[in-house]
């Protein structure tokens, strides 16, 4: 009897064990090797400044962002999964759920809120031209019938297009990476962006010296933190470290960090839900 007992104990501790494993395996949040909840969240991976893999980990203001909301949503740093959100991929990435959310130069805009939901914004940032540092482009409607860079999916090529320029020559690459060899190599004329990406790129050491921005506010571009559709209690808590995040300077902080050294003169942190048309 004693044996029968010792061993039903056992069966029902086993029973319970795999019970609570089984639990487990429903949480949202997926679990690393050491047992703790991970957050997965959409970047970019080629914009210095903003958004850029080395061999050392991940840099950037978008960067810095998203891991200071982790930090209030619950998360440490080590508990990021970081994913490459290319621009053309980023309303797919949230609506699969294979991200969090995402923190990657996201330009709100009516046409993209149809899709996803957005917190913030969090920087106003300014489209505007990357040319080479002897060009003689000062304005917008000198673009007409040259070759214009920019990436597939950006909104940046198209407004010139179409508002300012019609008979510039569209190119649309990969990666602002690619638009930038092509800017070297004479492929293209001018690359059309956000500042503060353009800004990152003409920073970087082995680009000194050889572009220059045209200092052009041709739009203006609220970045927010993307969402999935619908997820009203995320977009809260999201909204709350953003608030957070600008009051006790450590935006500030990012912003000089990541853009001082180009000499990116910033617009001052927008109010959350304050979209500058």
């Amino acid at each position: 009897m004693k044996a029968r007992k010792v061993t039903a104990a056992a069966a029902a501790v086993l029973a319970l064990s795999v019970s609570a494993t089984a639990c487990g395996s429903d949480d949202k949040d997926d679990k690393g090797s050491g047992g703790g909840k991970k957050i997965t969240i959409g970047i970019k991976f080629d914009q210095p400044g903003v958004g850029l893999k080395t061999p050392d980990g991940y840099t950037g203001f978008d960067v810095d962002v998203a891991t200071y909301v982790a930090k209030e949503l619950g998360y440490k740093a080590g508990d990021i999964e970081w994913k490459e959100t290319p621009s053309a991929d980023r309303e797919t990435a949230l609506q699969r759920g294979d991200v969090k959310f995402i923190a990657a130069s996201y330009s709100i805009n009516d046409e993209r809120k149809e899709k996803v939901d957005f917190a913030g914004p969090y920087l106003l940032a300014h489209q505007d031209l990357l040319v080479r540092s002897d060009d003689k482009i000062t304005k917008g409607t000198d673009l007409n019938g040259k070759k214009l860079c920019s990436v597939t999916g950006s909104t940046s090529a198209q407004n010139v297009k179409k508002e300012i320029a019609p008979k510039a020559q569209l190119r649309e690459y990969g990666t602002y990476s690619e638009c930038i060899d092509g800017l070297g190599s004479g492929a293209v004329d001018a690359l059309t962006t956000d500042d503060s990406i353009l800004a990152g790129y003409a920073a970087q050491e082995q680009y000194k010296g050889k572009y220059k921005l045209a200092g052009l506010k041709l739009t203006n571009e609220n970045y927010g933190i993307g969402i999935k559709k619908g997820d009203s209690a995320l977009q809260k808590k999201i909204d709350a470290a953003l608030t957070k995040m600008v009051k006790d300077k450590s935006w500030e902080a990012a912003v000089k960090k990541n853009f001082g050294p180009a000499n990116y003169k910033n617009e001052p942190a927008p109010k959350i839900g304050d979209i500058v048309k």
